[in-house]
């Protein structure tokens, strides 16, 4: 088994405060335009988004450690792709707000099955970007 050393331990408390903080602020980006935590189908995109990226980043953490620090640390370089990651930025807060305010005002009625099927095809998606992770450090 690894041997956890100062190094491995900082590590590990900066990837999961960061998990928190994205939990937090996606909690807040769908529930506070929602109006209620009664919003089922934002707990079922919080526990698909979540739950993967916890299980992902505690195999790293114990497989590949230097993956996620790596992960953790990504910043773009080139002044193209800033611009693309901060126009992805608002439309991801744009999305999961809108979402919210769906709830609250019932725009838009989508079924449980779209929910469900989303999800599943959402975590077949993820669990590919994964291999392809695992394969290619670099991405």
């Amino acid at each position: 088994m690894r041997k956890i050393n100062k190094v491995t331990a900082k590590l590990f408390f900066r990837a999961i405060a960061a998990f928190i903080a994205g939990l937090v602020i996606v909690g807040l980006l769908l529930f506070l335009p929602a109006g209620s935590f009664a919003f089922i189908k934002a707990w079922i995109l919080i526990g698909v988004l979540f739950v993967p990226m916890f299980v992902a980043g505690i195999v790293m953490m114990f497989v590949n450690p230097t993956l996620l620090e790596k992960r953790l640390n990504a910043k773009e370089k080139e002044g193209e792709q800033k611009l693309v990651i901060a126009l992805s930025g608002l439309m991801f807060i744009a999305a999961f707000v809108v979402a919210g305010l769906n709830y609250r005002f019932s725009w838009i009625e989508m079924p449980m099955w779209a929910s469900y099927l989303a999800a599943g095809i959402f975590i077949a998606a993820y669990i590919l970007y994964a291999e392809v992770l695992r394969e290619n450090v670099y991405l």
